[in-house]
């Protein structure tokens, strides 16, 4: 299982009734109620957003993530609660003097391109406002009473997007986007399509969306004429009256200084555990073909068929033309069924087939396995089998190196008994996981994921360009004899920008 993280292009937070613009706000304050102490609007607010999706979109194309090869791709949009580490915030006020806001739900929907009976465009700037409210500046010269006059604030702006306009010289087809009161001709809250719905207990829950449907469709083209999604209230809290307070719930945007920036995050499964070296009877078992063109992984014309030939060399039926899938750019994978009915330890043939490249057909690809008894996977005897304990070496990333965020680096792994040179092991149920720590905080990049096994080494793929400049690590666990251990900052590195 890998991840994939996608970036916001643009953001925005439009207000009621309002031409403020505040796409270069670091924070996203969506809010609800009225507020008749503070210079802070009323009404209520709505968050809108879009994703660069053209790394996420050329690694599909590029068979780096086969969608039909895997069945666990999954897109959840993520933004860090500001006050997700401190609890003493809750029920306070924000510096906008608004109530934090708990017990509340938060839809997400989407943008579409055309919108309205009209089929006016939705396609919309970010701007370039900071600040909801224009600030009035209060002078005073020498010997000369105070006067205020207005001013220019360079964080305050009405250029679009704002609630009535998507760009200049054009608006949106409903101020806001749509009515919540659903008394409008061209687009109500119901015409919506909402992709998920959170519940927010507390209120300095993060924001964790389900858009795998909707990711999933506009990969595979049966979505089209997305500009963008945007983030409200239900109206239920966007139309409460007789409130005399302002409630609020703030997250990061793309332009936090932070490394809290929001993102798209997608995990799919191209987790290579290769069988070649334990190929045991009576179950099923995977077997692997790596396709390179001088030294890189490439993608076939098409994906090869295999047979199995007995120890006889010949074919076993049943067991010709099987399928294959890839399972990522390059690695391409069969699933054996199982065999049975022969004295092990014994060997076998599996024969690739159908391979061309660039429309040129190439030479079937030989391979062997030994098929063993099961009672190679199990220890039975008196004895009880003591925990391992284990070493790491790594090649791919150096401890404490600093890699430019344009690379993809294939990480080995070397799992060998602690405290020895030699000794690699085989057949180890080895994860990692990424990480980076903020004080004694460990704010994780990567959840525990299995380690690629091929027949000759252990590795995962780690992409730079999704990784926000930091100093990561990596932890190991490993799982043996009903003990889970965990080797905590094996590797250290640092990612850092291209100039």
């Amino acid at each position: 299982m890998s991840i994939h993280r996608s970036y916001f292009n643009k953001n925005n937070t439009i207000a009621y009734n309002s031409y403020a613009n505040t796409g270069r706000n670091p924070v996203t304050d969506i809010f609800f109620g009225s507020d008749t102490t503070s210079v802070s609007l009323n009404g209520f607010s709505r968050f809108l957003f879009n994703i660069d999706l053209s790394q996420l979109i050329d690694k599909v194309n590029s068979n780096v993530i086969n969608i039909t090869c895997t069945s666990g791709i999954t897109h959840t949009l993520t933004m860090t609660n500001t006050i997700r580490f401190n609890d003493d915030l809750l029920n306070t006020f924000n510096s906008d003097s608004r109530k934090r806001a708990s017990s509340f739900d938060l839809i997400l929907f989407r943008i579409p391109r055309y919108s309205g009976a009209t089929g006016d465009t939705q396609i919309w700037d970010e701007g370039v406002g900071y600040d909801f409210t224009n600030n009035i500046k209060t002078t005073d010269t020498a010997g000369a009473l105070f006067y205020t006059q207005p001013f220019t604030d360079n964080t305050y702006s009405t250029r679009p997007s704002n609630w009535y306009e998507n760009i200049n010289m054009s608006g949106w087809s409903v101020p806001g986007l749509y009515s919540n009161r659903n008394n409008s001709t061209l687009v109500n809250y119901n015409d919506l399509i909402i992709i998920d719905i959170q519940h927010f207990e507390r209120g300095d829950e993060d924001i964790n969306f389900d858009m795998t449907s909707e990711i999933n469709g506009i990969l595979d083209g049966t979505i089209t004429n997305v500009t963008g999604w945007g983030i409200a209230y239900r109206p239920e809290f966007e139309l409460i009256t007789g409130l005399t307070s302002n409630y609020s719930v703030s997250f990061f945007t793309r332009h936090t200084q932070t490394f809290y920036e929001p993102y798209l995050l997608t995990t799919y499964d191209d987790l290579i555990q290769d069988d070649r070296n334990l190929f045991v009877e009576f179950t099923q078992n995977k077997l692997y073909m790596l396709a390179y063109v001088d030294g890189d992984l490439v993608s076939l014309d098409t994906n090869p068929t295999v047979d199995v030939l007995d120890p006889s060399g010949d074919p076993i039926p049943g067991y010709t033309g099987l399928t294959t899938c890839q399972r990522t750019k390059g690695v391409y994978e069969v699933v054996i069924p199982a065999l049975s009915g022969y004295s092990t330890p014994c060997e076998f043939t599996d024969v690739w087939k159908n391979i061309s490249y660039n429309s040129i057909s190439l030479p079937n690809i030989e391979n062997n396995f030994t098929l063993y008894s099961y009672s190679k996977k199990i220890n039975i005897g008196p004895d009880s089998k003591e925990p391992q304990i284990y070493g790491f070496d790594y090649y791919g990333i150096n401890q404490d190196e600093k890699i430019l965020n344009t690379e993809i680096r294939k990480v080995g792994v070397l799992l060998k008994k602690a405290y020895t040179s030699h000794n690699l092991l085989q057949n180890v149920n080895a994860q990692y996981r990424v990480y980076v720590r903020e004080g004694t905080t460990e704010v994780q990049i990567q959840d525990w994921t299995r380690i690629n096994k091929t027949a000759n080494e252990y590795y995962f793929i780690f992409d730079t360009r999704d990784k926000i400049p930091n100093e990561y690590f990596i932890d190991i666990k490993v799982n043996t004899s009903g003990e889970t251990n965990i080797y905590k900052r094996t590797l250290k590195f640092q990612i850092v920008n291209k100039k």
